[in-house]
């Protein structure tokens, strides 16, 4: 731990922000695993679950897609539940809505290791470039001892290297984080996908399309007074 202190005092005072981009990709990455862990190690249970009670009771469904309101699968799956007797196109849409809700929210952390991959080298070279500078501005030209000055200059140069080899740990580190996270991003909005049209089909099979053959049924069955008329004959010609 001393080692890894002296080297970020000898890198000078851009290793500061430096260290600052690896503690928040650090901190990212350790938040959004325990945001994913939870998430897979559940849906698929909570998924079945919600799938089966559907097929014999939608407010059984809808019970336990509630409860787990707190993990993106649970939320996605109440939001159509929770409807009272929609179509299928307003079932579908509510879907659409609460999947890009979710999506975004999955998307947390992208911009800060966005932002870390694309600064973090940058400071890196800037401070390799502001170390070369003070390591040159010491230097006395022409004056004696030459081979102890170019000891200082060498090892005023390999200091002012830290920040570069900085810069590109972190950065390298943010991007591994961030192409795991959009892989794991994709998989999820296939999965979402898959289970939202399995569930429509559900609802069009089971609830939709079985209560619009009953309300037919009724009509029916209705006195003639309250039987829609049928459409007048058109008139002969003569």
């Amino acid at each position: 731990m001393s080692n890894l202190f002296e080297m970020i005092v000898k890198g000078g005072p851009v290793m500061i922000p430096v260290v600052g981009f690896s503690v928040a990709t650090i901190a990212c990455a350790i938040e959004r695993s325990w945001f994913w862990y939870q998430l897979m190690s559940q849906e698929d249970k909570i998924v079945h679950d919600v799938l089966a009670a559907a097929r014999y009771n939608l407010e059984d469904a809808r019970d336990i897609a509630e409860s787990a309101h707190e993990l993106p699968i649970g939320r996605f799956l109440l939001a159509p539940l929770k409807l009272s007797q929609p179509t299928p196109e307003t079932f579908r849409l509510a879907m659409e809505a609460a999947g890009d809700r979710e999506f975004i929210r999955m998307r947390k952390g992208d911009k800060l290791l966005e932002t870390t991959v694309a600064v973090a080298p940058l400071l890196g070279l800037l401070g390799t470039v502001t170390g070369l500078i003070g390591t040159f501005a010491s230097l006395n030209i022409g004056g004696g001892g030459t081979t102890e000055q170019a000891t200082q200059a060498a090892g005023g140069i390999g200091e002012a290297l830290i920040t570069t080899a900085a810069g590109m740990i972190v950065a390298i580190m943010a991007l591994l984080v961030y192409r795991v996270m959009v892989t794991l991003q994709s998989h999820q909005i296939d999965y979402f996908s898959e289970v939202g049209t399995e569930l429509e089909l559900i609802y069009r099979q089971i609830w939709y399309e079985p209560s619009l053959a009953e309300r037919g049924s009724r009509l029916a069955l209705l006195p003639d007074p309250y039987r829609p008329l049928p459409p007048n004959p058109e008139p002969a010609e003569i």
